[in-house]
């Protein structure tokens, strides 16, 4: 019997970047988006709406993971999860964020978020941590409870795969998350010269930091026709 797909809200006030996850959501095998929310206030309407109660029980909803954004433009990232968790709410956080504060870190911990992914990444880094917390969840869930603590200790283990490479030498993390903005806010494909000019970057930088991208799937690279010369390659968002 297949197993249902994970249900996924995805939090994030920036369209392009909310979009962005949500289709890595379905690129994922094994899970679905449930809802894109882009501040607090819909976030919770939409758990609201989403769940059921039964006298005596939780509050359960078809939401069964968040992808949070915690700056938020009515609401940190942290104070909606306490008050997810206040209205009784089981549902599962993963933070996506580019908050790097050790404070911020260690209360996401304290919160029960289940992973911490720092912007930016790519395809395959977001789809690894989505397959770790599919595996964890798949042992909570399974029809055998967790009895041992070498069961409990594996469970939690699962949910530390392997993290987000290092960049390669010379290439910067800023850099990159400026880089795949400006594609992904392009309504045209980019050769590395346009994208160079609208950030102000050489050309062989910027074409580094592409080639780069599409190495990892994150763009996709075609040829251009038309122009004389050297063949000129242009860029986009898969």
């Amino acid at each position: 019997m297949t197993a249902a797909p994970i249900r996924v809200l995805v939090v994030d006030d920036e369209p392009i970047t909310a979009d962005a996850h949500a289709e890595y959501v379905r690129r994922t095998p094994g899970f679905e988006v449930a809802g894109v929310a882009a501040d607090g206030r819909e976030a919770m309407r939409l758990l609201r709406d989403s769940s059921t109660v039964a006298p005596g029980h939780p509050a359960v909803s078809t939401v069964d993971l968040i992808l949070l954004d915690m700056n938020l433009p009515d609401i940190h990232g942290l104070d909606l999860c306490r008050r997810i968790r206040a209205a009784g709410l089981e549902v599962d956080v993963i933070a996506i964020t580019a908050v790097r504060d050790v404070a911020v870190v260690r209360a996401s911990v304290t919160l029960g978020i289940v992973l911490y992914l720092i912007k930016p990444f790519t395809f395959k880094t977001f789809a690894e941590k989505l397959e770790a917390y599919r595996g964890f969840r798949a042992q909570w869930d399974g029809p055998d409870a967790l009895a041992t603590q070498s069961e409990v200790d594996a469970s939690f283990a699962s949910l530390r795969a392997p993290g987000q490479p290092q960049l390669e030498k010379g290439l910067s993390a800023d850099t990159l998350d400026a880089i795949i903005h400006a594609v992904r806010a392009s309504e045209t494909a980019l050769s590395a010269g346009e994208l160079g000019a609208r950030l102000e970057l050489a050309r062989v930088t910027a074409r580094r930091y592409l080639e780069h991208l599409v190495a990892d799937g994150v763009l996709e690279r075609a040829p251009r026709y038309g122009s004389p010369g050297r063949p000129e390659y242009e860029y986009r968002a898969r």
